[in-house]
């Protein structure tokens, strides 16, 4: 099963009067203002569908200690905001991308704001949040294709270290072997869909829109690095230690969101997708049962050690110093706030890939054992799908089925997130072959 728990991301600004954080033992009305990413949707729990169910509005209200609260939502598009904001001292909480996060972490210190991550809202183990796509006409069809080419990616963001992994693992220098475009992802995507840039490095849930609205294909999957990346909520260390109650308040709320997603995923896609304007079946690719993301607000070992791996990118970029990444982790407080469930959180392990038929008007998707059954499903019932989903062979990333590249290998059918990874099987296996996503429906039927 999924994940239940999730971290809620939050920015707390809790101003006295027009600004300013309201202080400990004051009995007015305490604004808590949160900051979070409505469009980056690995941050509901803490963001978007926290908000819209009214959770922490809940949690605050049940704290009785003398305090009126509320909650001032503010929405940006990216975590650089946020970090601003947080060292300005106008944000005590904040949610943001493990990239993005650090530089949260080296800012706050810098400017004697010390900031802590006190959760963890989405991940995916082996690093698919993050995708390179092309234009769906583009010949480029492998990483080696991107040599010389110009790259519209967003600098300092998971996307990008996922970008400068990628090609350095492919042997081109990820400085001076592409034309980097330091790009906001909007004017990224407006960027590749009117030829201006080669290929676009983004993070969710930007490729999959774009391959959904056939604006784009995948290029790369950033799951063939397998190495972790998440969203997070932060917060200043001083809003922390002056009012932890507030701040448990949240991460309680977080957890409660967490769970009302994994317990309706196509419900929690569907309000996501009112709030954000973004296509229903887009979020569920990444946050629906067998998504690309997982939702838990525990910090697990293995994210912290991803991050450091991460302070290494951002240094050679100059984005940041060194990052004293384990005093910038802080669990005390999601594990007051969930007590003995903490354990158990922490100890979960990512549901198991599976392929996924969301059939029109449907409240509940359907699952296969395979990818063919699915074909097979999907054949028989051309006029009655709202999406169908496959896992891809190799990295198990979650990618919309008529969008895949699919492989025949004898009577099996396997679909692929990217080209190369579909090539690569094909070389391996003899008398395996690339077809077209109507053969694999002919063949599975």
């Amino acid at each position: 099963m999924k994940h239940k728990p999730v971290v809620a991301a939050l920015l707390l600004f809790a101003p006295l009067t027009a600004c300013g954080s309201a202080q400990a033992g004051d009995s007015s009305t305490v604004t808590v203002t949160v900051g979070y990413q409505s469009k980056t949707i690995n941050t509901v729990t803490a963001g978007t569908l926290l908000r819209s169910l009214g959770y922490f509005e809940k949690q605050l209200n049940s704290l009785h200690d003398g305090h009126t609260y509320k909650v001032d939502w503010q929405d940006y598009a990216t975590g650089a905001p946020i970090t601003a904001q947080m060292t300005a001292g106008k944000i005590d909480i904040g949610s943001m991308g493990d990239f993005p996060l650090l530089i949260n972490a080296a800012r706050g210190k810098q400017l004697g704001k010390p900031t802590r991550l006190v959760s963890v809202t989405g991940y995916n183990l082996r690093g698919g949040l993050n995708t390179i796509v092309t234009s769906p006409d583009s010949g480029l069809a492998s990483l080696d294709d991107l040599r010389g080419k110009k790259v519209s990616t967003s600098v300092g963001s998971a996307a990008d270290g996922t970008l400068v992994r990628a090609l350095q693992r492919a042997g081109i220098d990820p400085d001076k072997g592409i034309e980097k475009l330091n790009q906001q992802p909007a004017v990224g995507a407006s960027a590749l869909s009117a030829g201006s840039t080669d290929a676009l490095s983004q993070f969710v849930a930007w490729p999959g829109l774009l391959a959904y609205q056939g604006k784009a294909k995948a290029l790369y999957d950033g799951a063939e690095l397998d190495l972790p990346t998440f969203h997070g909520v932060t917060a200043r260390e001083d809003f922390a230690k002056q009012r932890p109650t507030v701040l448990e308040a949240f991460l309680k709320a977080q957890a409660e969101a967490t769970d009302y997603l994994n317990a309706h995923p196509v419900g929690a896609a569907e309000s996501v997708a009112k709030a954000t304007g973004l296509p229903a079946e887009v979020v569920y690719l990444y946050n629906g049962a067998h998504g690309i993301a997982t939702f838990d607000p525990a910090i697990k070992p293995q994210l912290v050690s991803a991050l450091k791996q991460d302070v290494s990118v951002l240094k050679a970029a100059k984005l940041t110093g060194d990052v004293d990444v384990d005093s910038f982790v802080d669990d005390q407080y999601v594990k007051k706030a969930l007590g003995s469930d903490y354990a158990s959180r922490l100890a979960t392990k990512p549901s198991a890939s599976a392929s996924e038929v969301w059939p029109k008007g449907a409240s509940k998707t359907q699952s296969f054992k395979t990818p063919a059954e699915l074909l097979a499903y999907v054949s028989a019932h051309k006029d009655g799908i709202r999406a169908a989903y496959v896992p891809d062979a190799t990295t198990g990333t979650l990618w919309f089925a008529d969008k895949a590249v699919w492989v025949a290998d004898g009577d099996e059918l396997l679909p692929f997130v990217a080209p190369e990874t579909a090539q690569a099987y094909v070389s391996a296996h003899g008398g395996a072959r690339v077809v077209t996503y109507a053969e694999a429906l002919e063949q599975a039927s």
